[in-house]
């Protein structure tokens, strides 16, 4: 039987994360194309992306290099906090200037959604049995 690294482990568990935020998009996405068309559901898509992206970037940034040393492992989840923090204002300046959503509420709801996934990342990340 083959171990898979830790590094390995975590991006797969990590995937699941971001499957359930694109599934929480997704459904909002659906929920405003259904009730208000096309442009509520871009609005929906692009809140979305604006949680979701970030997301991916500190995941990239936080666990990129682990070692054995504390302090550098602190300092390098400071830093992916930060550069998220960065990245999602500049996100939102992006959408809010160049392409305003139609349906500002649609946009919102599915911003704050995907982000209310991560309160199922203790869930969603763990590691599973495989008995």
């Amino acid at each position: 039987m083959q171990r898979v690294s830790t590094a390995r482990r975590r991006s797969l568990n990590f995937k699941r994360l971001f499957q359930a935020q694109l599934a929480a998009t997704a459904a909002i996405v659906v929920l405003a194309s259904g009730v208000s068309g096309a442009s509520a559901a871009l609005s929906a898509l692009l809140g979305g992306a604006v949680s979701i992206l970030p997301t991916m970037y500190f995941v990239w940034r936080g666990l990129r290099r682990t070692g054995k040393h504390p302090r550098h492992n602190v300092l390098n989840f400071y830093q992916a906090a930060a550069g998220k923090f960065g990245l999602t204002v500049a996100l939102f300046a992006i959408v809010l200037i160049s392409a305003p959503p139609s349906n500002p509420a649609f946009f919102f709801v599915a911003y704050v959604v995907a982000q209310l996934v991560h309160w199922l990342a203790p869930w969603l990340v763990r590691e599973r049995s495989t008995l």
